[in-house]
């Protein structure tokens, strides 16, 4: 297969939709075999080997939930084209759609990975490797977060730079600074303003409904906040109540008393609020953080 054939086919997986719902299921799955193809020597991986890595996975930057169905996309990636399954004939001649139980596979010991001509083709040319896996986080993850995604499934140590994205989508270049504007060039959390002359410095417009969920470059969709704020927001280390704008910390947040403290001086705090009541976080998109983003359960008043 040609470098074109292979960006096509990882371009035209599936990914389960309904709404607005995240489901990333496959995207990690994607990244947890390329980190695997300069590493190992084996085509295919055990489930029993990948499961607890992809339950991990899922639980740090999927919805809540999305783990107990983390064998979906290992058994139904076959019918994209560019993976695989080795096992028993009892369990591989299932209907596509009959996804076996978690029990089947681990005792089955089913295999899966990239068919042979994918996987020959990412062997040879590892900067394929690169490319594809920064289409995928840049298609299912916010850039806060992406660096985290690509280090927590082994992929760390490639080099992204100069590698073209998905022209098929841009960001509103004005987004950061209107929002950036409506905040007053400070963190609605902890209310950070430092800066450089006239230049803020660690200050970013955070998207609440992710754009990459077609969340909309407007200024109801941002907050300003600092790079620790945004990245912990991203993880759904907290949420925002939409009739109230109080912050609510999820009770999966941990470390040392000093670190954790620090962060928990805001919980149950009202976020910094823009100039203008045009400009507030519309409820729709924090509801949509709360659902697919924060990690629940919530912390207590």
């Amino acid at each position: 297969m040609t470098r074109d054939e292979v960006i096509e086919a990882f371009n035209a997986i599936r990914v389960w939709q309904n709404g607005d719902r995240r489901a990333v299921h496959k995207p990690l799955l994607v990244l947890l075999a390329l980190s695997r193809v300069n590493d190992v020597t084996a085509q295919t991986m055990d489930w029993n080997d990948a499961e607890p890595l992809l339950k991990s996975l899922l639980e740090e930057f999927g919805p809540d939930g999305s783990s107990n169905t983390r064998h979906y996309p290992f058994w139904h990636l076959q019918t994209d084209g560019l993976w695989q399954l080795d096992g028993p004939p009892k369990i591989l001649n299932r209907p596509a759609g009959a996804t076996p139980p978690l029990t089947e596979l681990r005792q089955n010991h089913v295999r899966g990975g990239f068919t042979k001509p994918i996987y020959n083709a990412l062997k040879r040319d590892p900067e394929l490797i690169g490319i594809v896996a920064q289409r995928i986080v840049d298609a299912h993850f916010p850039e806060s977060i992406r660096g985290d995604v690509l280090d927590a499934v082994g992929l760390a140590q490639l080099e992204f730079m100069g590698i073209s994205r998905d022209p098929q989508r841009r960001r509103d270049p004005a987004f950061r600074a209107k929002v950036l504007l409506a905040y007053q060039y400070r963190c609605a959390v902890c209310g950070h303003d430092l800066r450089m002359g006239q230049q803020s410095i660690g200050l970013e417009a955070a998207h609440i409904k992710w754009f990459q969920a077609n969340g909309a470059d407007e200024v109801s969709n941002g907050i300003a906040m600092c790079s620790l704020h945004h990245k912990v927001f991203d993880l759904g280390v907290f949420k925002i109540l939409p009739e109230t704008y109080q912050m609510v910390f999820s009770q999966h947040l941990n470390g040392s008393e000093t670190a954790s403290d620090r962060m928990l001086a805001y919980h149950g705090a009202g976020m910094i609020l823009p100039q203008a009541k045009e400009y507030l976080p519309h409820s729709a998109n924090l509801d949509w953080h709360a659902r697919q983003v924060f990690k629940s359960p919530a912390r207590s008043s």
